[in-house]
């Protein structure tokens, strides 16, 4: 849409991977300083809420901020569009954000200046993620119940959720983020989701997973001539 490159993390290398990866982009474009922005608002998650589906990319890329400010790198985390992704209600992203709140790390809220609203809402079309649109419905002063993901998960449309809610990393880690601070000395993706589920937390990469095995055990029912008939061959 805006016809500049864009740069792309590969999450395999863990928090410190991301955040290499996210220092040669900073050095390379001029950036002084980085904001790790997630929309919905389960970056905060402490990993029991009912609805928490996508818990690893937003842990990974929070708890790389440490190794940022250690390469001397200014790094704020911000929320938007609380509660739009449909895993934890606003409800909840509130008393999390009220947390780090208290760990020192509330640094405000601010609403989207207009010519930041304006190309959002350009962008939409082009990029097709439910969660940013209904933030920026929640931008627009559109309030009340909506569903996304062909009518799986329920969102509400609220007035924070067209706010941006700015905090401290380091506080966030030491308070309502429990998920991304589990992640301390990951070396690798493997490791970050092997912290993950041993708290107990399923995360996008097991439901990847579960799907890929699902397509290829139905691919194997219909590509097998000999399944089924009894005579012990295989395909």
């Amino acid at each position: 849409m805006l016809g500049r490159p864009v740069a792309l993390l590969d999450p395999g290398g863990g928090p410190r991977g991301v955040a290499d990866g996210i220092l040669a982009a900073a050095e390379r474009l001029g950036c002084d300083l980085v904001v790790l922005l997630d929309v919905g608002g389960d970056v905060l998650a402490h990993g029991d809420e009912p609805g928490l589906a996508s818990p690893l990319a937003d842990a990974v890329l929070l708890a790389a901020a440490p190794h940022l400010a250690a390469a001397g790198r200014s790094v704020l985390g911000a929320v938007f569009g609380t509660g739009c992704d449909g895993e934890l209600t606003p409800a909840e992203v509130v008393d999390r954000y009220d947390e780090v709140a208290a760990a020192g790390g509330d640094l405000g809220r601010s609403a989207l200046p207009p010519a930041v609203r304006a190309r959002l809402v350009a962008a939409l079309p082009h990029v097709p993620t439910e969660a940013s649109a209904m933030a920026v419905r929640c931008a627009l002063g559109e309030t009340g119940r909506t569903t996304i993901r062909d009518g799986r998960r329920t969102v509400e449309l609220t007035a924070i959720g067209g706010q941006l809610l700015w905090f401290e990393p380091a506080s966030a880690l030491r308070s309502a983020a429990r998920l991304a601070a589990a992640l301390d000395g990951a070396a690798d993706l493997a490791a970050a989701q092997a912290a993950l589920s041993a708290l107990g937390v399923r995360t996008e990469l097991d439901l990847e997973r579960e799907a890929a095995a699902d397509e290829s055990r139905a691919g194997a029912r219909v590509g097998d001539p000999h399944r089924g008939d009894g005579d012990g061959s295989g395909a």
